[in-house]
């Protein structure tokens, strides 16, 4: 049953592909109001931000969420336009060092992984990726986290609990992924700090 396709992955990579398209077609006709307007007033701007941070989540979830074979591969510029829209207006700031080419399974894991530290990080902060050749490590930071232990101790369960929310679900897609890269993650969380290596 290995070379049974990911069914839920590929859903989410049909539904990311089918709504960037029209997401984007606002944030152009925004700026054609723009345009006709003289000027950006303020329920463009308000149509303008919104239109561009969901198409940045949008953007964000295809990387997470979406299908991913062995052989596919990612430019650091694009995950780095990623997150530097969702960081745009956002409560979190992203720093990403890696190397120019990717492979888009471990940029999944790392996203996935993001998507944690954001959950921990309810009142904004900080997030930093570094890769250093195979090893990848993620440390986010905040003035106070916010930390349920109960969902920090899914990340090492094979099966996810059956109350696992669908805010969480990034939590219950970090053992399998870790499992299908046959990687191991090490989570070290204390009052401001929480780091995640694999």
């Amino acid at each position: 049953m290995q070379d049974r396709p990911d069914l839920s992955a590929l859903i989410a990579s049909r539904i990311c592909h089918d709504l960037i398209g029209p997401v984007g077609a606002i944030g152009n006709g925004v700026e054609l109001m723009q345009m006709e307007a003289g000027g950006m007033t303020p329920e463009l701007a308000l149509i303008s931000e919104s239109a561009a941070h969901a198409q940045a989540r949008i953007r964000f979830f295809r990387i997470s969420f979406g299908a991913a074979g062995p052989d596919q591969r990612l430019a650091r510029a694009e995950v780095l336009s990623v997150l530097a829209d969702l960081s745009r207006g956002g409560r979190i700031s992203f720093g990403w060092t890696s190397d120019a080419d990717l492979a888009r399974q471990e940029v999944r894991l790392v996203f996935l992984l993001l998507q944690c530290a954001e959950t921990a990080l309810a009142y904004g902060g900080e997030v930093r990726v570094t890769q250093d050749g195979s090893r990848w490590t993620i440390r986010a930071t905040a003035t106070r986290l916010k930390i349920d232990p109960a969902l920090w101790e899914v990340l090492t369960e094979l099966h996810p609990p059956a109350e696992i929310g669908a805010g969480q679900v990034h939590f219950a897609l970090v053992p399998e992924e870790l499992a299908r890269q046959t990687r191991r993650l090490v989570t070290e969380i204390g009052e401001t700090t929480i780091r995640l290596a694999f």
